[in-house]
């Protein structure tokens, strides 16, 4: 809650609270949908069943079409809203690692946790995979430091790197997004998988 605006000047607690339970709301909407299961984000890449495409893309078209609602009536201060700092070699590297990590085990990091936590072994195994990893990054992080490194492009947002305005971006994104869902349900057709699909329903 931090970038709300400071007119309405909420406790620290009150933020933490708020994470607290969004928390625990967005783990239970992921296990309700079936994402704990990892067929789930599998079927995506496999396209026998595109659910997690369109869950999170239509949570980031909500975030983005909302957070600009919010700025414009003076609710949320946007100029305070974190934007992760952009490394071009990185970006690709680890690209190319998560998505692999996703393929083979059939979670995304979030999806992983809301699976162990109700005690599926291969999501155990899957977070602990990730831990270890994460682990080996910081002990041999001085020697990949200047690849880690290379390219920095600053806190940059994609709009301001395309030279357009949020609002011009959002409504490119929002058309893609509805094609995107137009293919994914072509190909859900196409590479139907009902044993599998019936199975994690």
């Amino acid at each position: 809650m931090a970038p709300l605006s400071s007119l309405y000047q909420f406790p620290e607690w009150l933020n933490m609270l708020t994470a607290l339970i969004i928390g625990i709301g967005f783990g239970f909407a992921l296990e309700q949908g079936g994402f704990s299961s990892s067929r789930k984000l599998a079927g995506m890449f496999y396209g026998y069943d595109t659910t997690v495409l369109k869950v999170f893309f239509t949570a980031a078209i909500v975030a983005l079409i909302g957070s600009q609602f919010l700025g414009y009536f003076g609710l949320l201060n946007l100029n305070q809203v974190y934007v992760n700092e952009f490394y071009v070699t990185a970006s690709i590297i680890g690209g190319v690692i998560m998505g692999g990590g996703f393929i083979m085990g059939g979670f995304c990091p979030g999806t992983g946790l809301c699976a162990m936590s109700i005690g599926k072994i291969d999501a155990m195994v899957y977070i602990l995979g990730g831990l270890t990893g994460a682990f080996l990054f910081a002990e041999t992080y001085p020697m990949i430091e200047k690849m880690a490194t290379a390219n920095y492009r600053g806190p940059v947002k994609i709009n301001e790197a395309l030279g357009m305005s949020a609002g011009l971006f959002t409504l490119i994104l929002v058309a893609a997004a509805a094609a995107m869902f137009w293919f994914a349900e072509k190909a859900e057709k196409k590479f139907a998988r009902p044993d599998i699909t019936n199975e994690i329903k």
